[in-house]
Order: C-alpha cells, then structure tokens, then sequence
C-alpha cells in the first residue's frame, strides 16, 4: 500500500450475472479512487456478451486479468490451478484479495494463505453471495461444502455479505463467525434509476437472467402454460445464457408455446426491461439479486419469490411476493397483474423507495471500509 492506495484483486468463478456485475461495479468505483485493481476467473464459462463487459472494464485493471478453467464443482485440476496463480499473484504483491461464490473463495483464501507465509501482507475476504449458504444442511452435499467453509473461515480475514438473509443463513448452516464480518448491500448506479418505458410491441412478460433451475426458468415457462391452459393467451421473452437454456427450447416446444415466447442470447438489463411491461423474477433460491433492484430502479413492475434477500428490497411488502417452486402460485401471480389497474403506480413507489437504500457509492465506500478495517486490524 503507497499514498493510502490499495493493489485489490477480485477473485471469482463465473464472469456472468450478478457477481460479475458486483465486481464490476467495485472496480469502477475503486479504480476511479486510484486504486489497482486485478481479476482472476473461470476462462470456460460467459459469452461474446461478458467479454464486451471485459473490454469495458480492461483499462481499469491496472493489475491485470488472469483467467483458467475452474470447474463449478471440486477437482483435482483445481490444484495446479491454485498453484500457479499463488506465482502470479505473488508477483503482484495485492494488499486485497476479495473472494466472491464457493469456489472463488475457495481458491482466494487458500492463495491468501500461502502469500501470508511467503511474507506477503495481503487481507483475505470473502463474499458468499449465497454460494454455499444455498445448500441444504440436511443433505451429504450441504454438510460436506458447510465444513469446507468452517475450515476455510480460518484463512479469513473478514466476511462480507450482501444481505441479512445470506448473514443468518452462514451462521445457522456454516457456525456463527468467528472472524469480522460487515453487511454491504449491493447497489445501483444513479443513471440505473432513469424509467425504462415498454416498447410498443411489447410482450406481457419477461424473465431476465441465468438459464439455470435455480433461478425458476422452468417455473416461469410452466406458468405460461398454465395461463394458456386457462385460455389466458400472453406472450413473453426469455433473455440469458446458461446450462440448461437448450432444454429450456425444448421445453418450450413440447409445451405448445412457441408461438408466444420468445428466447434471446444476453442482453443488457435496461435494453431488456423494453421487451415487455412485467418482469418476473421465479428464483427457487437467491442472496441479493440485481436483476430486482435493476427492474425496480427503471420503473418496471416485477413479480418476485419470496426468497433471500429479496423480501429485505420490499421491505414492508412481503404479501406481494410469491411462494418460491411453485408453478402454479407464479401463474397466479401473473394473472393478477395482468389485472392489476395500479401495477404502475406501485412501480413508481418501489423505485423511490429503492432509490433511498440502494446505490453504488454507497456500497464502494462500505466495502473499501471494510478493506482499511481488515488491514489495520487483522493483517499484520
């Protein structure tokens, strides 16, 4: 650290949705402040859309972009990968290293670690953003990746997490922490809260984000055919990349609804809010999702399960929000809102009260915070 100035490097698996965007957010703020940033990521995962979001943001990493494959679930590859980034790094001599997700943290804490021997003063923290927290304890899967963590809270420094639901749900699954830990909500910037108004030909509906079970893309297109089983004709678009988005086209085509949805690659969020006048969001399990925060912020109405943090935005609003995997309540739902004469109204509500709680700045500052708190307390 010279001149207060930090060398930060963001470490993580996937460069898609919304830890992606997190990270990006923080490294605008903090390189705008000086600071230096760096990347290490997944090489296999994302798309031609993600790698414009890297070129957007390559002349802001000062300390460069290391990417390789790193598998979602643990392997023995993951070792040599651990071992050669722990050389990359040790030449970039970071004052930070900011894990995010299961695996990101995995790798960060354990490079943290072998630079704190190799006399490196580095702080090491760590965001879920779910992650692991989404587990269930009760299964041999949950218990064995809640005793990773625990084991891996001793090369942490502090935890940071994004909502108060991910912050019980790591002291009631993993322990209560026994590191410092600080709560940053995630946020949006000022321009975000400019109104997004439907395009003329809009759809009904729009389900924006990973293409992946997690986030309810099956419920979503069940609940279209549900509506269309009631003789209730609506049309929507599916915008995202993952997985599971063949078997998504598939699902679509065996469910006699081609002609009414719509699937697209990746998108910006605000170009895809004008495809339709509601946005859905089905997910069966979720920290702190932008993609709420964004629709709210442009003026969109939004359906919404009533999982994670999310019922922390609508604070206050918790009836309006769904039962989570369950088709038939989402169908409900939007049904209603296609009746609803005051969706608008409360969508113009929302977002002031969004506006009050949620912004970038705000989150830069809490997390740099954070960082100065790490190195003066913990790192010695």
């Amino acid at each position: 650290m010279e001149n207060g100035k930090l060398r930060i490097v963001h470490c993580f698996r996937s460069p898609v949705g919304g830890i992606f965007r997190h990270v990006r957010d923080l490294i605008e703020a903090h390189s705008s402040d000086c600071h230096e940033l760096g990347i290490v990521c997944d090489s296999s995962t994302g798309g031609a859309y993600e790698e414009r979001l890297f070129d957007e943001i390559r002349p802001q990493l000062a300390l460069g972009l290391i990417r390789f494959p790193m598998r979602r679930a643990i392997a023995p590859s993951d070792l040599s990968a651990i071992w050669r980034t722990y050389g990359a790094l040790k030449e970039l001599k970071p004052d930070i290293i900011h894990a995010h997700g299961a695996k990101g943290g995995a790798y960060a804490r354990i490079i943290g670690s072998l630079l704190r021997v190799s006399g490196t003063r580095v702080a090491r923290l760590y965001c879920p953003h779910g992650g692991s927290v989404h587990y269930d304890g009760s299964a041999l899967s949950g218990r064995l990746y809640f005793g990773l963590e625990r084991a891996l809270e001793r090369m942490t420094d502090r935890l940071i997490f994004v909502s108060r639901y991910e912050m019980d749900g790591y002291s009631e699954k993993v322990g209560i922490p026994r590191c410092p830990v600080t709560q940053v909500y995630n946020g949006l910037r000022l321009g975000e809260f400019e109104p997004v108004s439907p395009a003329p030909d809009a759809a009904d509906f729009l389900y924006i984000g990973m293409m992946r079970d997690l986030k309810g893309t099956d419920l979503f297109i069940e609940a279209l055919a549900i509506l269309a089983s009631e003789g209730i004709q609506v049309s929507a678009h599916l915008v995202g990349d993952g997985p599971d988005k063949p078997r998504y086209a598939a699902m679509i085509d065996e469910l006699n609804l081609t002609s009414q949805v719509t699937i697209h690659d990746a998108m910006p969020a605000r170009k895809a809010f004008a495809l339709a006048r509601i946005v859905v969001v089905p997910s069966r399990a979720e920290s702190m999702p932008y993609i709420v925060l964004e629709a709210i912020a442009a003026n969109r109405p939004v359906i919404c399960t009533r999982v994670g943090g999310i019922p922390e935005i609508f604070a206050g609003e918790a009836e309006a929000l769904v039962e989570p995997g369950s088709a038939s309540a989402l169908a409900e739902a939007m049904k209603s809102a296609l009746r609803d004469a005051d969706l608008e109204q409360t969508a113009t509500r929302r977002r002031e009260m969004v506006q009050n709680r949620f912004s970038v700045e705000r989150m830069a500052d809490d997390i740099m915070e954070a960082y100065r708190a790490t190195l003066d307390n913990s790192v010695k």
